[in-house]
């Protein structure tokens, strides 16, 4: 509309100065022809003619005078094409894009021009004239919200194929005219593949750092799965010398016996064979413990249905009662089932080896990327001390693994044992990708 307006005034004062030229030259030659001439020349012949060389002359002078309005913006917009292939050409991506927000600036007459780059499933700032210094890298999850922010008039997409690579957006007080939108598309197919170069060149840079940080996280995670072996060692070595050191020390003493009745003339055979009762009655109580603990230390139900159903056969053999509930939606790596497995049965093993009269509740959780075990007991029989002692190798396992351990003794009474892990022990890779558009 602008435009139009401007032409037609261009036109009506062209008009006008043809008109009063010729109105002029006319009164001339009325007044003086004839004075001049005589009645030889016929003064309306020489008015016709002196009218026609100030109309020819004037039609002459005029365009450079007064240019064509639909000329200048021509130019214009032919000078910010041109200028917009130099800085394409340019052998620097980080002079290239700054010029081309600049020159997109400067052919729509915007306060501010930002050129967004397709990186991942989002858009990133990375040019903007006039530039802002002192703020970070901005960033949209995509072109329905660059469009929808207040600092977005207008927005071309750059497109590979289907593929979003780039976006031209400007902020403009007055109105965005069609000729703004044609200047800005014609940018955007004129410098296409610096666009589309650059963005791919952000999103390779992202994919690189994106590497290198997996490749830390899976260090992390193989130093995690380490720690957590030997923590699993000292565990079960503090487990055989609980379950069998007693054990072992009762039967070396009935041998021991059994062997001094034997050497004793006055003690006989029947000493020896009531020592050697007692030894085998020693022994078989030692073998029963050690198929305990290795049911614990390798249980077959938790390999073959999950710490929800190890915990259960735990439970069942307690002089008090547990009430366990909740379990993992879905089986778990095994360093995980078995990490929070250890936690629930070494605790409740504590908690319960003695009859009471309130049971100790313990649930399984799974969400938000992570299992849980929680166990409350009301009215517990040993003390919170003792019990972080006896989980002091379970605690380094969880914290090998990206989890921990929290126990809190309330004021009311009670306590209160929570504990965590993350529900993966592998890096998460994140796939990235072009951001599909539709073409319409």
């Amino acid at each position: 509309m602008v435009r139009m307006v401007g032409r037609t005034r261009s036109r009506a004062v062209r008009g006008l100065l043809v008109v009063a030229g010729v109105a002029a030259v006319l009164v001339v030659v009325v007044r003086g022809t004839g004075r001049v001439t005589g009645a030889a020349v016929p003064t309306a012949v020489l008015a016709f003619a002196a009218g026609a060389v100030v109309a020819v002359g004037l039609q002459l002078l005029l365009p450079r005078v007064l240019p064509d309005p639909a000329a200048r913006d021509g130019a214009a917009r032919y000078a910010a094409l041109a200028e917009a292939a130099r800085r394409g050409q340019s052998g620097s991506l980080d002079q290239a894009l700054p010029g081309l927000a600049r020159v997109v600036a400067e052919g729509t007459g915007a306060v501010r021009a930002v050129v967004w780059l397709a990186v991942g499933h989002r858009l990133v700032a990375a040019a903007a004239y006039p530039p802002e210094p002192g703020t970070g890298p901005e960033s949209v999850p995509d072109l329905a919200a660059l469009l929808a922010r207040p600092d977005t008039d207008s927005a071309v997409p750059v497109l590979d194929g289907t593929v979003l690579r780039a976006v031209l957006g400007i902020r403009k007080p007055s109105a965005v005219t069609a000729a703004n939108r044609q200047l800005m598309q014609d940018v955007a197919s004129g410098a296409a593949l610096v666009l589309r170069v650059a963005a791919l060149n952000a999103e390779l840079a992202e994919r690189v750092q994106r590497a290198a940080a997996l490749a830390g996280e899976l260090h992390a995670s193989r130093h995690r799965l380490a720690s957590a072996r030997d923590s699993e060692r000292r565990r079960l070595v503090a487990e055989l010398r609980y379950a069998t050191g007693e054990r072992l020390e009762a039967l070396r003493a009935e041998v021991g016996a059994a062997t001094a009745a034997l050497d004793d003339e006055e003690a006989g055979l029947a000493a020896a064979h009531a020592a050697l009762g007692r030894a085998r009655e020693r022994l078989e109580e030692l073998l029963d413990r050690f198929r305990a603990v290795a049911r614990g230390v390798y249980p077959a139900v938790l390999r073959d249905q999950g710490p929800a159903a190890a915990l259960d056969e735990v439970v069942a053999d307690l002089p008090r009662p547990v009430r366990t509930s909740g379990g993992p939606a879905e089986r778990l790596p095994w360093e995980l089932e078995s990490g929070i497995y250890y936690v629930a049965a070494t605790a409740v093993r504590a908690l319960a080896d003695r009859p009471a009269g309130t049971a100790v509740l313990v649930r399984l959780e799974h969400s938000a990327g992570r299992i849980g075990l929680h166990i409350k007991d009301p009215v517990p029989l040993v003390p919170a001390e003792r019990l972080t002692e006896l989980l002091a190798d379970d605690a380094d396992r969880l914290a090998a693994l990206g989890g921990g351990m929290d126990l809190e003794v309330p004021a009311a009474g009670g306590l209160v044992l929570r504990a965590w892990l993350p529900d993966r022990v592998e890096p998460v890779v994140v796939e990235t990708a072009g951001t599909e558009v539709a073409v319409r």
